[in-house]
């Protein structure tokens, strides 16, 4: 997938398989088996092949091959889905962007401070993909929620909707951006162990309190705009 203002998103096969647009003023998500799938093939091709690529690499040349090992796998995946499908989905996108800033930054120097660099930077490039396109009629919220759980919008469009996602788009782009610059000062001031320490922290803290904001904002939107999820016929 293009992360270009204005191109459409690739919706992956299980949600293209689902059936039609929603209808009337229904949303319409997959069965839940076939939800459990879409999502988890997403994360498994963004997230857990990479990881398995790091892990790997790390075992027989330590972090920097680990980090190349990464790299290669997710633009490997990146080339196999744009042969297969003619689009690569925003979550393998986003991931193939942020690995490679970061592995460019952990290879270009054995610098401890270089190495913590890639974490403030990474939220920083996460930002502004999500920040990009928060304006456009494609926000990124909209595209990885029909990419990653399959939902599907009415055809007609909605107004109410359009404004939550662009809006949790920008949600979202604070959040990294509030993560960037908690993190690049934690390296002024704390050593490289509290720094990786709090790390962790703010990314889990960060994605779990972005997931309720945005949760219980869809949530409202639903209700005051008397619109319905229904799962599909098939």
């Amino acid at each position: 997938m293009s992360l270009l203002p204005g191109s459409r998103p690739v919706l992956p096969a299980a949600a293209q398989e689902s059936g039609c647009d929603a209808e009337g003023d229904n949303l319409e998500l997959p069965r839940p088996w076939r939800l459990a799938l879409t999502a988890g093939w997403n994360f498994a091709e963004s997230l857990g092949l990479p990881v398995a690529g790091y892990l790997a690499g790390a075992a027989l040349g330590g972090q920097a091959a680990g980090m190349v090992a990464a790299t290669v796998v997710v633009w490997v995946t990146v080339g196999v889905r744009k042969v297969a499908t003619t689009g690569v989905p925003g979550m393998l996108a986003i991931s193939a962007l942020v690995l490679t800033l970061q592995t460019a930054l952990v290879i270009a120097t054995g610098s401890t401070l270089v190495f913590l660099l890639q974490f403030p930077l990474a939220n920083l490039a996460m930002c502004i993909l999500f920040a990009r396109t928060a304006r456009t009629r494609e926000p990124l919220v909209a595209r990885l929620a029909a990419e990653v759980v399959g939902l599907r919008q009415p055809s007609s469009g909605h107004p109410g909707l359009d404004h939550f996602f662009q809006g949790a788009t920008w949600l979202w782009a604070t959040i990294f951006a509030a993560s960037a610059a908690g993190l690049a000062a934690a390296m002024a001031v704390e050593p490289a162990s509290v720094v990786l320490l709090l790390t962790t922290a703010v990314t889990v803290g960060g994605i779990a309190a972005g997931a309720c904001l945005s949760a219980m904002w869809f949530v409202r939107v639903l209700r005051q705009s008397g619109l319905r999820i229904r799962f599909a016929r098939a």
